[in-house]
């Protein structure tokens, strides 16, 4: 089921909301077993056929964390912890990276290993760190043992199942066991339909338009002009941040129905002036688990810079296999641990940049990097890269002969430039202008984090339009859409 579906805006999430209320009202226990169970109805409505694994993980790392916090101090607690973390991963790499493994084992020896392709389960990346960090935090003793029924809700809580934010059990069940939290608050209504809006916007209005033009781009690359490869690079970038940011927003906004509030997500991340800014500020919650899990434990920054610079590396490496089973996503990983590891000794260094100059190499060094991401094959993504720096042309002859011939001298200056727009694009003017459209948004507005604060403090008459007109909009859209367009962070 997707959040950009009518029966989930009209039908699941209002009838969950009011059963959950009103069960809770009477018996809080009550309460909780829908939730549970439209939670699970939630996750079974996209393929049944996984189920079975997504409830077997659960049982498995409830079981594993109850032997945890039950054992003594000592090599049997520490046991089962790397038993749990192991099978996870285990189960992880059976689903996701088996069939690369063999392909890649065929291509360097005279091996004819078989080629799996399974369906990769809906949302394995995401419940299974969830659930290793639950372990790892029960280790710690940050998480006392508690009633299955808790940790049952903690991973299924439908909001943030498939697709993050990655969420602390700790945080999260002390939320859901606060009485204040079991009755209907108005406030935070309006605010989860508001930032819900928001994010129903960015996806259906945004992220799906550009990506239109970008899948047309990247499904079928040729030599292009230089204008047309930054048209399908940038399409892409902002596609991917309006269409993950726009699911978090949702899922925060979902939850603030039910009285959760997750954590933020995103924190505009294209402003950042720095790689190490940017990755504070991108998909926040999986860079806290890797700081945390991994760069942390390795030592991070409190090592000699050479270390410290390897502990980048292997850090990033991870984030790139984490998103996929491809050479291009350990590419795209080893390329953010190299800009990483760069941007490292040039702050020991002291030495500062321009913020502008800063800026624009940042955005730039993570524009390259999602072509390398997004592309089919390295081979792709070079073409397209060569594009962007004016190796097959730039394209601008048909666009001179407009500006000396195509434009009526008695039209006003405005007049004359959108002309120019319209025949130097042509078919893909309305890209163009979403392209623009998308970048001031980016740049120019608040993030919707700063205005679901300011809506925090007072609800006003501008806050109620603007949600009602965006909710239409984008439902409207939604209708006349002849395709179904999913997430893109469904796929990792």
């Amino acid at each position: 089921m997707l959040f950009n579906s009518n029966i989930f805006i009209f039908l699941f999430l209002p009838i969950t909301f009011l059963i959950y209320f009103l069960l809770s009202t009477k018996k809080y226990s009550l309460g909780k077993y829908i939730l549970i169970a439209c939670s699970i109805f939630f996750y079974a409505w996209w393929d049944i056929r996984y189920l079975p694994l997504f409830i077997g993980s659960i049982l498995f790392n409830y079981i594993i964390g109850y032997f945890i916090a039950n054992s003594q101090p000592g090599k049997g607690k520490k046991a089962f912890l790397v038993f749990g973390i192991s099978i996870n991963l285990l189960v992880l790499f059976f689903y996701k990276y088996l069939g690369f493994l063999f392909s890649n084992i065929n291509i360097i020896f005279p091996i004819n290993l078989p080629l799996i392709n399974f369906t990769l389960p809906l949302a394995i990346s995401f419940f299974t760190f969830q659930q290793i960090e639950y372990l790892i935090d029960t280790f710690k003793g940050e998480v006392k043992k508690g009633k299955f029924q808790s940790y049952l809700l903690f991973v299924t809580f439908f909001p943030h199942l498939i697709a993050g934010p990655i969420t602390n059990h700790k945080n999260m069940m002390s939320q859901f066991d606060d009485e204040s939290k079991r009755l209907i608050n108005y406030d935070h209504i309006f605010q989860g339909i508001f930032i819900f809006t928001l994010g129903l916007a960015k996806k259906v209005l945004l992220a799906d338009t550009l990506g239109h033009f970008a899948n047309n781009g990247f499904n079928n690359v040729s030599e292009y002009g230089l204008i047309e490869s930054w048209m399908i690079s940038l399409s892409y970038t902002l596609q991917l941040y309006f269409d993950f940011s726009g699911y978090s927003d949702m899922a925060i906004g979902a939850a603030l129905l039910f009285n959760i509030k997750l954590p933020i997500n995103f924190d505009s991340p294209y402003k950042s002036l720095n790689i190490a800014e940017f990755w504070r500020k991108w998909h926040i919650t999986l860079g806290r688990l890797l700081r945390l899990y991994i760069y942390f434990p390795m030592g991070g920054s409190r090592v000699s810079l050479p270390r410290n610079c390897f502990n980048l590396m292997i850090t990033f490496l991870v984030c790139g296999i984490w998103h996929g089973a491809g050479w291009t996503f350990i590419i795209w990983g080893l390329y953010h641990g190299i800009g990483s590891v760069i941007h490292r000794i040039w702050a020991s260094s002291k030495l500062k940049m321009p913020k502008l100059a800063a800026w624009f190499l940042t955005f730039n060094f993570v524009n390259i990097g999602w072509i390398i991401f997004r592309a089919p094959n390295l081979h792709d993504a070079l073409i397209l890269i060569k594009g962007m720096f004016g190796a097959h042309g730039i394209d601008l002859e048909y666009a001179k002969h407009t500006v000396l011939s195509g434009t009526n001298p008695q039209d006003t200056l405005g007049m004359n430039i959108l002309n120019i727009v319209l025949q130097w694009f042509g078919n893909d003017a309305i890209y163009f202008g979403v392209i623009l459209i998308s970048l001031v948004i980016v740049f120019k507005q608040k993030n919707s984090n700063h205005l679901l604060s300011n809506l925090t403090s007072k609800i006003n008459i501008r806050s109620v339009l603007l949600t009602a007109l965006l909710f239409v909009l984008s439902i409207l859209f939604i209708n006349v859409s002849t395709e179904e367009t999913y997430f893109l962070y469904f796929n990792f």
